[in-house]
């Protein structure tokens, strides 16, 4: 047991017990840390930082998987928080909050006339599919990216154990930026394809005119366009991705950063559409839960009168210039490089011979969380991030760097690392 991490280790072993992979998150668990040089719990949050059950502290660019934009313990959310938490959590009926929200949705996102919440992004994702096949009357989906766990998206990937093959058969994957991709989609399932789901942006950029050719393509063969917003929603602009490309989609689908880390999700979308929210069955207990709203109202009201946007695209901006330097001053170019958005930033691993990219990662890993750098090779950024954080986060790969360019160039990197190597078990992107 590495006395770093002690108490997170002897928690992992006691929650191993009673909660398969001691995590409800797959991207939280035990899979996504190498043993015996991460933490496995963390005790509070505040700003950019957080403290892990031994006390060690992290600047946090993770951010509960891109959950949280403002920071932990936002003063604006957590005293709307506490002054409902005085009215109500859950009511016999709904209540005006839930309007309140909607309305504020419709005013910032350009494809919500309406809307229905839920509280996973699973659930929006799969709220907006059962709404284009009622709408469609078709049963097959075209997808690009990650869209949950529920068995209509999950069945198309490698995770697809307990998913009946005849839901598992009517999801196909297709290539982002290659619309020939979704175009063999069209061509092998004519008149059959409900609906086009994308994540609008993940690691790579759009090519020009790619969103905008693939909304044609798909009302050409009469299937609807959703955007999974999940994570670009209230983060790539207070619109999300629709209003930064300018490409406004039929239904979209948001979560995490839509309350600033509680638990609410929400399908949006053209009243047309929406409408059929009447017909086919979208419901849930805590659907309408107070406190999640009372956060989102607060979260997006602050998007509106802040700067909050424009300060994570700047910091988002500077970092990925600054490590993009370091990751050639260092000489990493050959298995490293920087992909994504200002906002939520990749770093990218390739094999470097005689080592593959998950031997690198898990070395990299290793050393950021022992100097106090929570990151599983993203910048997931947040209002909070200061330009000390950013800096504190540059000196740390101006360590970390070499210590894996050396290894790389020695061939010592089995004896650098003091746990096992982590395994491909699932890419969501």
């Amino acid at each position: 047991m590495s006395e770093r991490y002690k108490k997170s280790e002897a928690l992992l072993a006691r929650a191993l017990k009673t909660i398969p992979l001691a995590s409800q998150t797959f991207s939280k668990s035990k899979t996504q840390y190498p043993y015996g040089v991460s933490p496995y719990f963390i005790a509070r949050g505040e700003g950019s930082h957080v403290w892990d059950v031994d006390g060690n502290e992290y600047i946090d660019f993770i951010n509960s998987l891109a959950a949280v934009t403002l920071g932990y313990n936002d003063p604006d959310v957590t005293s709307a928080v506490k002054a409902q938490l005085e009215d109500g959590v859950i009511f016999s009926l709904p209540h005006p909050l839930e309007m309140q929200v909607a309305e504020k949705i419709a005013d910032m996102v350009p494809c919500a006339d309406m809307v229905r919440f839920g509280k996973n992004g699973s659930d929006a994702t799969a709220g907006a599919i059962r709404l284009a096949r009622a709408y469609t009357g078709r049963d097959h989906v075209a997808v690009c990216g990650y869209h949950g766990w529920q068995d209509w998206y999950i069945g198309s990937t490698l995770r697809n154990r307990g998913v009946p093959q005849a839901i598992s058969d009517l999801t196909h994957p297709f290539t982002y930026n290659k619309i020939d991709s979704l175009d063999e989609i069209f061509r092998q399932y004519p008149d059959q394809v409900a609906a086009v789901i994308l994540e609008p942006m993940n690691v790579t950029e759009p090519a020009p005119g790619f969103l905008e050719e693939l909304k044609t393509l798909t009302h050409k063969h009469g299937a609807l366009l959703v955007f999974d917003e999940t994570i670009t929603g209230f983060r790539f602009a207070n619109g999300g991705a629709q209003e930064r490309f300018g490409v406004i989609p039929d239904l979209a689908a948001f979560g995490k950063g839509l309350a600033n880390g509680y638990p609410l999700s929400a399908v949006a979308g053209r009243g047309e559409f929406m409408q059929l929210m009447e017909e086919i069955f979208f419901s849930f207990t805590f659907g309408g839960e107070t406190l999640s709203l009372a956060a989102a109202l607060a979260t997006m009201s602050k998007l509106q009168r802040e700067p909050v946007v424009d300060t994570m695209k700047s910091q988002g901006a500077k970092l990925i210039q600054a490590v993009t330097k370091r990751i050639e001053r260092h000489g990493l170019g050959r298995f490293l490089s920087m992909s994504g958005d200002a906002t939520w930033s990749f770093l990218l691993f390739k094999d470097a011979e005689p080592y593959t990219q998950w031997q690198l990662k898990t070395l990299f890993l290793q050393e950021v969380f022992a100097r106090g750098v929570l990151t599983l090779g993203t910048h997931n950024m947040s209002y909070a991030h200061s330009d000390g954080d950013i800096s504190a986060l540059l000196a740390v790969y101006d360590e970390v760097f070499p210590v894996m360019k050396d290894a790389v160039d020695k061939e010592t990197l089995g004896q650098q690392l003091h746990c096992q190597t982590l395994e491909p078990l699932f890419k969501v992107r």
